[in-house]
């Protein structure tokens, strides 16, 4: 005699439940992707020469230069230093969103 409801196969009935954590998920994201959004990180190169602060959003929001690294001989090194700096500030932004994932998705393991 064949099962009403449920799912063929045995799969219980609880797709209501799969349905509500699915959803109560997506709302824990968005709240902490528009948190992540509103952060600051900040990096340095150069032994602090230069400073690069980026939002959640992975916008550049400042470039600070000390008054000694700025050399009109030497651009290429300061372009560098910039670069160093903001990289570093953006990996500090996709480090900590990896692990709120992480943190929220439980190890699904590249469901999400």
């Amino acid at each position: 005699m064949a099962k009403r409801g449920g799912f063929p196969g045995g799969m219980p009935g609880n797709m209501n439940n799969l349905m509500k954590q699915a959803q109560r998920m997506q709302r824990q994201m968005e709240e902490k992707s528009k948190e992540m959004g509103e952060k600051e990180w900040e990096a340095t190169a150069g032994g602090g020469a230069v400073t690069v602060k980026v939002s959640g959003k992975k916008e550049i929001l400042s470039v600070k230069l000390d008054e000694e690294v700025v050399d009109p001989d030497d651009i290429e090194m300061l372009e560098d230093l910039i670069v160093a700096a903001t990289n570093e500030a953006l990996r500090k932004v996709e480090d900590e969103n990896a692990a709120m994932m992480q943190q929220l998705t439980g190890g699904l393991g590249g469901l999400f």
